[in-house]
């Protein structure tokens, strides 16, 4: 036997796998197929980390299994490559963003190619590339014809150091994380999807597909369906009103202030009569120094100013109540406004209490005095009118029935979800295809324009003005209106890293095509995807907006499928060996490489999945990496004892079938860690024997090979098992056979465990006895004495009473 070198031996299996494209999918083929998708990486500097590898691994076990299994497998890669870490490294490194991605591709390439995954490269997909992010453009553009896409005001975060436009994420307490100078928000035009015009379609998809709980969970609370009524409150002596949301109108009755967002427009309009606009003015200039999270979160101080000069009339107690602006309220939330219910909600109790307001019980329960009464699901109805004496329930339906009557409210079904800002003030990423002209307004670029490629410049440097850095670029953004030929500006804003992730499982199997984003002959062959894995923090708004694009695409007759995924799941974190999560701060990381060098690709495969359930988060153990490579040798070595027999052995065939059984489950169920339990198992079953069979050796390397192809591809090449491994069949089980032949028994005398006994496991109870009789343990508790009665379960029990 030779001896077991990860490193040559991976090298030589790596190099086989891509001169002769082991990987390749079959084109026009007959076979059932499966698509397998992994979340496509960005490709940073730092390369890979164990949590990718966690991420793919457990995929790739099933696209090696599916092909065995005789499926035409789809398994790719590719690069979500346009975003703002790449553009921020190269701003401060004076690269261009090309020069950093195609160096970042290619050292995730090159790991990805070391850990050995079966990824079909020929099939490889970058959203930096004009082929490809020519259709993700020619999509925007569907989405502009049909009225999806449009502009509109708001507010964005801007640092006044770095002068560009931020996320939520990248500033803290008013600062910036990257320069620490002060962040504001400004008002400036966005591009939106309007994303909320398919909620309820992406609420009714969940029904058609096979998501994990926790997953369909975060989309329905993202999408946030809540069903209650709008209600207008006048404004007293004014034709205006505020419109409010509330899925309690049976609570109107203990409405006793309003409380609006600083921004709201209201303000403006009233301006002339509200006699504290400076101090409004001030509260306004503090509130646009927080970030969105800082605004709402509960556990804030809650502050606020009153409105003076103005009051709002409730519309069942026609008393007038203040209005407040306070920055927990949002304009992108609802209405921008909110009736006030201190008596029954945590967050208005405080702010009652803190300003002085009235606290009404409506709905009997607490003491409102000490505390909100939260436990209003159900209840009966108080101080509320002719709402008095009714449950809950009926009194929310009579309320909407009065607001329709009065024609002062309506029935409503609102949502959380806001509209999908849709554009970055930054150079590293898809060019919007608008074009504004000042006779036409906003005008597409035409599709056989496209792609409309990135201006190939030396700044690529953020504007003082929150501008993108294309806006500094007359030659490039001064064109003509392709309508009236007149002098026309292109947009100078890029679209988010979420473009190109929103369909790029389209584009796998028809990367190369030029005339459409995929065929349809393709597509109607390859989806939906049958197997979606990544990780629990794109859940929420990648798997929405992709699932979004492709709603949008079924509608108007261009994929086949209404849903994009099949199947979605998530792996849990790995954890630094302190238990922490990962960071380079703490001196935790995990680097792949150094498994991969002193240990071996097949040991990182087999220890990232043997870690811990897959769903939960498990912390590293070097000591458990290298019990996984002690477990590699043993599997090596086994080669040693094999003989010229066929067949299985007879002391393994129950064991083999049963290992065979339960790995084939646990992989399909992600059980990967009990798994691999399994095979450890029976390699300890093995070595017990002395000698096994090829056939023994065969069935537990076809087992192995899905999670450590390399040195069961070795294995199998050494022991002239005949053909190639990859091309070989699953191992079936036979369930008969699964069953053991025998069965290991507790006998009792009197009712007392005295011993236990191995029989058939058909045995009756003649020869139950008789094996139970010839063991002197037993039998010293029988001896001289006269047996009354046996109680005799067939393969769980026998008791002999005895006087």
């Amino acid at each position: 036997m030779s001896t077991y070198d990860h490193k040559q031996i991976e090298k030589d299996w790596q190099k086989y796998w891509e001169e002769n494209e082991t990987f390749r999918i079959e084109e026009n083929s007959k076979k059932e197929k499966f698509y397998g998708l992994v979340e496509f990486p960005y490709p940073s500097g730092v390369g890979l980390h164990v949590g990718h590898v966690r991420a793919y691994t457990s995929l790739e076990v099933i696209a090696r299994k599916r092909r065995l299994e005789g499926f035409n497998v789809l398994f790719p890669i590719g690069w979500d490559a346009f975003g703002l870490p790449t553009e921020n490294y190269a701003i401060k490194t004076g690269r261009h963003p090309r020069e950093v991605t195609d160096e970042n591709i290619a050292v995730f390439t090159d790991q990805l190619k070391r850990i050995g995954y079966s990824f079909d490269w020929s099939k490889e997909i970058d959203t930096t590339d004009p082929k490809y992010f020519k259709w993700t453009q020619w999509i925007f553009l569907q989405l502009f014809k049909h009225g999806l896409a449009f502009r509109d005001r708001t507010y964005v975060n801007f640092c006044n150091g770095c002068k560009v436009v931020l996320a939520n994420e990248d500033f803290r307490d008013g600062k910036c994380d990257r320069c620490g100078s002060e962040v504001v928000q400004l008002e400036k035009d966005v591009w939106f999807l309007k994303i909320r015009e398919y909620a309820e379609k992406l609420l009714a998809g969940l029904d058609d597909v096979d998501y994990l709980p926790r997953i369909r969970l975060e989309q329905e609370n993202w999408i946030g369906k809540s069903i209650g009524a709008e209600v207008d409150f006048a404004i007293a002596g004014h034709d205006n009103a505020l419109r409010v949301f509330t899925t309690r109108p049976d609570t109107l009755f203990g409405a006793t202030f309003m409380v609006i967002a600083p921004e709201h427009p209201l303000i403006a309009e009233l301006a002339a009569d509200i006699t504290n606009m400076a101090e409004l003015v001030d509260y306004q200039e503090k509130a646009k120094r927080k970030t969105e999270f800082e605004r709402v979160q509960l556990a804030k101080d809650k502050t606020g100013v009153r409105i003076l000069g103005i009051q709002a009339i409730n519309p069942v107690t026609h008393t007038e109540i203040p209005i407040f602006i306070a920055d927990y309220v949002m304009m992108g939330y609802g209405t921008g406004a909110i009736m006030a219910v201190p008596g029954h909600d945590t967050r208005d109790w405080e702010f009652a209490t803190k300003f002085g307001l009235p606290i009404i019980e409506v709905i009997k329960g607490g003491d409102v005095s000490e505390a909100a009464y939260t436990d209003t699901d159900s209840g009966e109805m108080v101080n509320s009118g002719f709402l008095n004496g009714m449950e809950v329930k009926q009194a929310i339906a009579a309320a909407i029935s009065y607001l329709e009557k009065e024609n002062l409210g309506k029935q409503t079904i609102n949502y959380k979800m806001k509209d999908w800002a849709f554009n970055r003030q930054r150079y590293w990423g898809e060019p919007i295809p608008i074009i504004h002209c000042p006779k036409c307004g906003m005008v597409p670029v035409p599709e056989n324009e496209l792609p409309l490629e990135l201006p190939k410049v030396e700044s690529y440097e953020p504007t003082d003005n929150g501008k993108s850095p294309l806006a500094n670029i007359p030659e490039w953004y001064q064109t003509t209106c392709p309508v009236c030929g007149g002098p026309a500006e292109r947009e100078t804003d890029t679209m988010p890293q979420w473009a190109g992730s929103s369909w790029y499982f389209l584009r796998y199997f028809d990367n190369q095509n030029d005339d459409e984003f995929a065929s349809m002959d393709k597509m109607k062959y390859w989806l939906p995807v049958d197997w979606y894995n990544g990780g629990m923090e794109h859940v929420t708004r990648h798997l929405l907006y992709s699932r979004f694009w492709h709603q949008f695409l079924y509608d108007i007759g261009l994929v086949p499928t209404k849903e994009p995924y099949a199947k979605r799941t998530a792996q849990g974190l790995i954890l630094g060996n302190d238990g922490d999560k990962m960071s380079k701060s703490k001196g935790n990381v995990v680097n792949p490489n150094e498994i991969i060098d002193n240990y071996g690709a097949d040991t990182l495969r087999t220890y990232i999945m043997f870690i811990g359930d897959y769903e939960k988060a498990a912390p590293w153990s070097d000591n458990g990496a290298k019990g996984c490579r002690r477990f590699l040798d043993r599997v090596w070595k086994l080669q040693d004892i094999v003989t010229d027999g066929e067949g299985y052995s007879n002391g393994l065939e129950t064991a083999i079938h049963k290992t065979i059984k339960k790995v084939s489950s646990d992989y399909e169920e992600m059980k990967y860690n009990t798994a691999i339990a399994a095979m450890m198992t029976l390699l300890n079953e093995f070595n017990k024997q002395s000698k096994i069979t090829q056939d023994d050796l065969k069935t537990f390397i076809l087992l192995l090979y899905p999670v450590a192809p390399h040195i069961t591809s070795q294995i199998w090449k050494e022991m002239k098992m005949g053909g190639r491994l990859d091309q070989t069949t699953w191992p079936q089980y036979d369930e008969a056979k699964t069953v053991d032949n025998v069965v290991e028994m507790a006998v009792q005398i009197n009712g007392k465990v005295r011993g236990t006994i191995t029989l058939p496991v058909d045995a009756d109870k003649d020869t139950a006895r008789a094996i139970a009789l010839s063991q002197e343990t037993i039998l010293s508790y029988t001896q001289g004495k006269t047996i009354v009665k046996e109680i005799y379960v067939p393969g769980k029990i026998f008791n002999i009473v005895v006087k």
